[in-house]
């Protein structure tokens, strides 16, 4: 999937993110997001996320390529995740992902 600034590949490599030694992501199914001018980003199907243990923080942001996003937050780390959960026309794929700051 593509549009004219972002394009996304399937990742079927092992994804993992830890935040202060807690695993928060597993994944052989993370989708790979590059989006001109940034790093990429892993998408992480919700089910391979520890969702139990992060919060949805009111930190919200717009972006016109994907849409609006919610931040999610593990105790005192703020804003450390983010997704899309109805993301605009093209980017549906990223949907109720969940993607993570570099740490």
């Amino acid at each position: 999937m593509q549009n004219a600034r972002i394009t996304l590949h399937p990742n079927q490599q092992r994804m993992q993110v830890q935040v202060d030694g807690i695993l928060l992501a597993d994944s052989t199914n993370s989708l790979e997001l590059h989006e001109h001018g940034y790093s990429p980003r892993y998408y992480f199907p919700r089910d391979e996320v520890r969702m139990d243990l992060l919060t949805v923080s009111e930190t919200t942001t717009y972006c016109p390529f994907k849409g609006h996003t919610v931040y999610l937050s593990l105790g005192e780390n703020r804003d450390i995740a983010w997704s899309y959960e109805e993301p605009v026309e093209g980017m549906e794929a990223i949907a109720g992902r969940v993607a993570f700051y570099d740490r």
